[in-house]
């Protein structure tokens, strides 16, 4: 009986102090207490652990600067959907599937509408080149008004986007801030470009700059990505060898643009000599990253890693 007695205060000590810790909880990431709660005791790649969810309270990632407020990117996300811009997007029926993801990520000026079907609704955030700017600036409304919860991060070079006023992406994107004042808008650092030239010199032991090489946005997609997300399921996107494989599906570069095809493309940039994305090159990365980190690929799926 008094060992009975002496288990009663601990229980109840016990059942209080996790009362307490799901109200600190709840009180620091809602979004985080509402999936411990739905996947209490599930094992799916989907749902984040109670561990994984205190680590990515609060995550900032320095390299991306606010336009508006100049504060970093806060992006803590759970299983991460990207979704590829390649044709091999047409007629896949998964844009069910990818908008159940937590973060749903998406390329340049990729369009949703007249697509949902294949590559989903949501887009939590849009990776830009400085190039794809101007590309999005033909519609801005469906950009940067109807998708206004949207995060965008923009890549470029300094000369683009240096804040002395003459940066020209920069000087655009900030006039795109004062007609679309609720707009979400992200520069990457020097230092965060820097550091993504690293990471390509590291992988395939050539300097991008020497090597005549441009970094693809897929490369900083999911260089952010693995970063910000617990798991990573990519959509359409091919390996570096899809393209000599017999029977490979001809698709449009993008599913949005007919004309361009995707294995053209990539043999074209493979080879340039200078000015190229090395798509064959970055995929071979890709798949020793998928070996280190949570990442899947499917549509078509990567069999060979």
């Amino acid at each position: 009986m008094a060992c009975i007695l002496k288990r009663v205060p601990i229980v109840a000590v016990s059942s209080v102090s996790v009362f307490f810790f799901l109200i600190v909880l709840r009180l620091i990431n809602e979004v985080n207490f509402l999936k411990v709660l739905t996947c209490f005791g599930q094992t799916s790649a989907r749902c984040v652990r109670v561990s994984e969810a205190q680590r990515r309270t609060f995550t900032y990632h320095s390299g991306y600067i606010n336009i508006k407020t100049h504060e970093p990117l806060q992006l803590d996300c759970g299983y991460c959907a990207i979704v590829s811009n390649s044709g091999q997007m047409i007629g896949q029926k998964v844009g069910h599937e990818i908008d159940q993801s937590s973060c749903i990520w998406r390329m340049n000026n990729a369009p949703t509408k007249g697509y949902t079907e294949d590559v989903g609704e949501r887009t939590t955030i849009r990776v830009v080149s400085h190039t794809s700017v101007p590309l999005l600036l033909r519609y801005p409304d469906y950009f940067f008004k109807e998708h206004n919860h949207t995060i965008y991060v923009i890549w470029g070079p300094y000369r683009n986007m240096r804040q002395d006023g003459k940066g020209t992406v920069y000087n655009i994107l900030k006039k795109t801030i004062e007609n679309y004042s609720s707009a979400k808008i992200y520069i990457t650092s020097e230092t965060r470009m820097n550091y993504c030239d690293s990471i390509f010199k590291m992988e395939t032991g050539k300097d991008r700059v020497q090597s005549g090489s441009y970094l693809s946005t897929g490369w900083f997609t999911l260089i952010l990505a693995m970063d910000a997300c617990y798991g990573i399921h990519v959509y359409g996107m091919i390996n570096d060898t899809y393209c000599k494989t017999d029977g490979f599906r001809r698709v449009p570069y993008h599913y949005y643009e007919p004309g361009r095809y995707e294995c053209d493309e990539y043999f074209l940039h493979e080879n340039a000599p200078y000015g190229g994305h090395r798509f064959i090159t970055e995929k071979r990365v890709f798949a020793k990253w998928a070996k280190q980190h949570n990442i899947t690929f499917t549509n078509p799926e990567w069999t060979q890693y």
